[in-house]
C-alpha cells in the first residue's frame, strides 16, 4: 500500500512538473503590421483590443525602426532579420535590393522567415495578406501558399479571418494600411489619424476573434508592430515620432502584463518568430529573439 501511495505521489509531482516545464506548443504565429502606426499614438488612442493584448502579453512602446524610417526598408527588416546594410532594401518603395544583398537563399532573396519555415518545416501553411502592393516585392512568392493583395483594410481583415479559419496557417503576415494613409493625407497626430488608429484596432479585434473561431488560440502567438511612425504628413527621418514603434506579443509561453525594458529593433521580430517556431537563424541575421517576453 505504501508503495502505491509513493507511486501516486511521484506521478502527481511529475505531472505538475511537466505542466510547468512544457507550456503549450506554439504551432501558429500571426504577425500583424500596421503601416505608419507610431508608438506615440498610444497616449491618446482608444484601442481596446491592443490594450487587451498588452495586458495578456508583453509589450514595448520603445521599439525602433531601422534607418531610414520608411516602408520597404522596415517591412523587409521585420521579416528578414537584419537591416538595409545587409538585405539591401534601402528606400520607401524598393522593389528589389538597391545594393547587393550580403547573401542569397534558394529563392534568390535575402533569407527570410518565410524561406526558413518552408525549408525546415516544408509542410507548413504560410500566408501573406497585404494592402500596400509594395509588400509583394519583399517576400519569396514561391515559399508561400497564400499571396493576397486586397483593397482596403476592411477587405484585409475579412480575408485574414477567412484564411485563418479555413487554413489555420503556421505563419501569416497581415499588413494594414489605413493609418499610414491618414498620416500622409491629413497628418500624423490629427483627429483623422487617431480615427484611423481606432478603425485599425477594430480590424485587429476581427482577426483575434477569427483565431478563437478557428480553435487555435491556445497554440497561437500574435505579434503586433509597425514599420514606422511619422511627423506632419511624412516620415523617413530620425525623430522619435518617426522611429519609435509599438511591439506587442501575446500567446502561449509569453509573459502577461509585462513591459519589456530591453532594446527591441524591428529586425528582432524575425528572430523572435524563428525562436517561437523552433527555426534556426541564418548567420547573416543580426536580429535577436526578445527572450524577456518569453516564459
Amino acid at each position: 500500500m505504501k508503495k502505491i501511495l509513493k507511486f501516486l505521489l511521484l506521478f502527481n509531482l511529475l505531472s505538475l512538473f511537466s505542466v510547468v516545464v512544457y507550456p503549450q506548443k506554439v504551432k501558429h504565429v500571426i504577425l500583424i503590421g500596421s503601416d505608419g502606426f507610431g508608438a506615440y499614438a498610444f497616449e491618446k488612442a482608444k484601442i481596446p483590443n491592443l490594450r487587451a493584448m498588452m495586458q495578456e502579453g508583453s509589450w514595448s512602446l520603445q521599439a525602433r525602426t531601422v534607418l531610414p524610417s520608411s516602408s520597404a526598408a522596415n517591412w523587409a527588416s521585420m521579416v528578414m532579420g537584419a537591416g538595409p546594410e545587409l538585405h539591401g532594401y534601402t528606400t520607401w518603395g524598393s522593389k528589389k535590393p538597391d545594393m547587393p544583398a550580403r547573401v542569397l537563399d534558394e529563392y534568390g532573396m535575402f533569407p527570410s522567415v518565410y524561406a526558413q519555415l518552408r525549408k525546415e518545416k516544408p509542410d507548413s501553411e504560410i500566408g501573406v495578406i497585404y494592402e500596400w502592393e509594395g509588400i509583394g516585392y519583399l517576400f519569396p512568392k514561391a515559399a508561400v501558399n497564400h499571396d493576397q493583395n486586397a483593397d482596403g483594410d476592411i477587405a484585409i481583415a475579412s480575408a485574414a479571418s477567412k484564411y485563418i479559419k479555413e487554413k489555420k496557417p503556421n505563419f501569416l503576415f497581415v499588413h494594414l494600411h489605413d493609418v499610414d494613409s491618414a498620416g500622409h493625407k491629413i497628418g500624423h497626430g490629427t483627429p483623422e489619424y487617431f480615427a484611423a488608429i481606432e478603425r485599425t484596432d477594430a480590424h485587429i479585434g476581427t482577426i483575434l476573434n477569427s483565431i478563437k473561431e478557428a480553435g487555435i488560440e491556445k497554440n497561437t502567438v500574435v505579434l503586433f508592430t509597425a514599420d514606422h511612425g511619422g511627423v506632419n504628413k511624412g516620415h523617413g527621418l530620425i525623430s522619435m515620432n518617426e522611429m519609435q514603434i509599438p511591439w506587442i506579443i501575446r500567446g502561449p509561453g509569453i509573459h502577461q502584463n509585462r513591459e519589456i525594458s530591453e532594446s527591441i529593433m524591428t529586425f528582432d521580430t524575425a528572430a523572435t518568430i524563428a525562436e517561437l517556431l523552433k527555426l534556426s537563424r541564418p548567420q547573416v541575421w543580426t536580429g535577436r529573439p526578445v527572450q524577456s517576453a518569453m516564459k
